[in-house]
């Protein structure tokens, strides 16, 4: 069974659950930038939830389909077409063999997960099919989908029943204004007070400079550092430091101009102080904003962060249920 690729949209990869485990070794986690749309899209296809599936980044691709299958389309407002014909989002659909599959333009959202029952059989890298593009591995390739490409699609463990929806409530919300929440960093305290106030008042905007490897904000007032004497081994910006570790979701703001937002491809350190780490429970939201989206910080404490983590858990489990 195999999926051929008649035009690759803008930048669609192989994305599953990710590669944990090698951060230490500077490899990053890869896998689905919305994980919790990877999921519902392959639990309507009756795959297990962390599949390889298409991760579509604002332009989905052109597909002709070699044989039967069943897909979902979950993540963004990006409505499916049948040889031209619309169909639903978030919904099990039958494709017949010689369709081509292509894809409106996203009326909301920023990224599109396309499961197809099986999913994406591509070889397993280091625990992943998951594409890591600046390593080159995983994935179709190790790269962005190309015209001509033929995806290899693995053998359904469980019968697809098409047809089968999930309620609205269950799937990603789509807001063009975000609440992000941020427990502040190790490196905090190099701000003013000043800054630190107007970090959390101020609404940011989503910069077209946001891809896999980081989300960066601007609109917003610049951070001013305090004096220090520069320490040996940092770069001569007040927000340079020895160099440290990246946490997943951390805050760097080079220069104190444009805060970034570190996701899936990220480095796993470097020269910059994060002066915050944006909490697991939000970071799909960010997925999900294209540029000229806002986006508010809003400062948490752990407690906070990990109570937000068991509710993303509670609904998850929800939609498990609904999905069984």
């Amino acid at each position: 069974m195999s999926i051929e690729v008649l035009r690759p949209g803008l930048a669609t990869t192989v994305q599953d659950a990710g590669r944990p485990g090698y951060y230490n070794v500077g490899i990053p986690l890869s896998g689905a930038m919305d994980q919790y749309s990877l999921r519902v899209a392959n639990l309507l296809v009756g795959n297990d939830e962390t599949a390889a599936a298409l991760e579509c980044a604002l332009m989905g691709p052109e597909l002709r389909f070699h044989t039967d299958a069943v897909i979902a389309v979950a993540g963004s407002t990006m409505t499916p077409k049948f040889d031209g014909v619309a169909q639903a989002c978030n919904t099990a659909l039958a494709v017949r063999a010689g369709t081509v599959v292509s894809f409106d333009f996203m009326r909301a959202g920023a990224r599109a997960y396309v499961a197809i029952a099986g999913g994406i059989d591509v070889p397993v890298v280091l625990g992943s099919r998951s594409t890591y593009g600046l390593g080159a591995f995983g994935g179709f390739q190790g790269r962005k989908l190309a015209v001509g490409d033929r995806l290899p699609v693995g053998v359904p463990q469980r019968t697809p029943t098409p047809g089968r929806s999930v309620d609205a409530s269950l799937v990603m919300p789509l807001d063009k204004e975000v609440p992000l929440r941020v427990v502040p960093g190790l490196y905090f305290h190099r701000i003013t007070d000043a800054s630190a106030q107007t970090f959390f008042d101020d609404t940011w905007v989503i910069a077209p400079e946001a891809d896999r490897i980081g989300v960066r904000c601007r609109s917003g007032r610049p951070l001013e550092w305090r004096p220090r004497a520069q320490p040996f081994g940092a770069g001569s910006d007040p927000s340079n430091i020895v160099d440290a570790g990246y946490p997943y979701g951390s805050i760097q703001v080079p220069g104190g101009v444009e805060p970034i937002i570190l996701h899936r491809d990220a480095v796993s350190g470097g020269g910059y102080a994060m002066i915050g780490t944006v909490i697991s429970a939000d970071m799909d939201r960010i997925a999900q904003m294209q540029p000229n989206y806002k986006a508010r910080f809003v400062r948490v404490d752990m407690a906070q962060a990990l109570a937000a983590r068991a509710e993303r858990r509670a609904k998850l489990d929800r939609l498990r249920a609904a999905l069984a």
